[in-house]
């Protein structure tokens, strides 16, 4: 082992990567860090990008077993502890009547939302009848994991569904969305209720169906200021991490260092933190009994391995061998990655962090 990196207290037995994960979720002993990232299924992966000439995006997320094979390559490819679902987070809003695109650039809303009027033509999620795809995916990867890895289910936070609902697509600084949110605070309201609604029922769904652990995507929430937050989305992105409460879950967020224990407060038995804060500051602020995500810079990925591997240590350094720390990047990573350099990462990690056994 390297002298840098913490040397951790000895284990018995190696553990697959789904217990390694669940355990390092529930702050309890690993043998060594567990490691998954953030955009791993699809990419630059050869296999996924062989399917995609024959699939559109939307195409793969909406048949069961294609979701399932891309969910699972990461597996074979990296040797991650944990497999995300293949599932855009705007999948339950199309299922609520919202004419939706989903594009390599992000999805494209035909019609945002502009009024009240707007927002009381969505109709209620039912998941087994309108999502039900996803929820076969679920079934055939826990199926086909048998234990190797996590399952990890996945769905948007309500603030950023929201924001993509209103400004019609990917935004730089949702700022038409916000400007709803503070010129009819009555409306934002309903909105936020509604998905948050829908949401609930979705990962519970996910959890019936299979799935070991739970992310909440609440990318753009960061742009909100310590007061909105706490008005126009921490009550809402609390009722959906309620409802997912039956298994662990990991609470992520962008930019989030200004309203980082708001953020925390909102719930979530990990929270990720992106590349912009450290990671070590991050979970003093957060304190001993919440585990963490991160938080490798994605762009150091495209930088060659020496780059990341000092990143990784840095990283590792931070963490400082404490239980709990789920190795990550802070955002999704760049398409351009070398598939090459996210295994040899995975394996770095993993070395670098076990645990002999006496």
């Amino acid at each position: 082992m390297t002298a840098d990196v913490p040397t951790l207290a000895p284990l018995t037995h190696r553990m697959t990567g789904q217990a390694r994960m669940l355990a390092a979720a529930r702050r309890s002993p690993v043998d060594a860090t567990p490691v998954w990232f953030m955009r791993q299924a699809g990419g630059s992966l050869p296999r996924y990008l062989a399917l995609r000439e024959r699939h559109s995006v939307e195409a793969i997320a909406r048949t069961p077993e294609l979701c399932a094979e891309v969910s699972l390559m990461p597996l074979e490819a990296y040797g991650v502890d944990g497999a995300v679902m293949f599932a855009d987070i705007m999948l339950p809003v199309a299922a609520m009547g919202v004419d939706l695109t989903l594009t390599s650039a992000g999805p494209v809303i035909a019609s945002p939302i502009r009024s009240a009027g707007d927002v009381e033509h969505l109709r209620p999620l039912d998941p087994e009848a309108d999502v039900g795809f996803i929820l076969e995916a679920i079934a055939i990867v826990r199926r086909e994991l048998a234990g190797r890895a996590a399952l990890i289910g996945l769905t948007g936070g309500p603030f950023t569904l929201a924001c993509y609902l209103i400004e019609g697509g990917p935004s730089r600084d949702q700022a038409i969305a916000k400007a709803f949110m503070h010129r009819e605070p009555d409306a934002w309201a309903a909105l936020m209720d509604r998905l948050t609604v829908a949401l609930s029922a979705y990962v519970e769904a996910q959890i019936r169906a299979g799935a070991h652990v739970i992310q909440v995507f609440d990318s753009w929430v960061g742009t909100l200021g310590p007061a909105d937050y706490v008005r126009f989305a921490q009550p809402y992105s609390t009722r959906v991490l309620a409802a997912a409460a039956a298994v662990p879950t990991i609470h992520f967020g962008v930019g989030t260092a200004g309203i980082l224990d708001h953020f925390a407060a909102a719930g979530g038995d990990v929270i990720g933190i992106d590349a912009r804060q450290s990671l070590a500051e991050a979970w003093q602020r957060l304190g001993a009994d919440r585990a963490i995500q991160g938080n490798l810079e994605p762009a150091r990925l495209l930088a060659g391995w020496p780059v990341i591997e000092a990143g990784a240590r840095a990283v590792l350094d931070e963490a400082g061998g404490q239980p709990g720390h789920i190795f990550n990047l802070g955002h999704a990573a760049p398409r351009e990655t070398d598939p090459g350099l996210l295994r040899e990462l995975v394996s770095f990690v993993h070395s670098a962090t076990t645990r002999q056994s006496p």
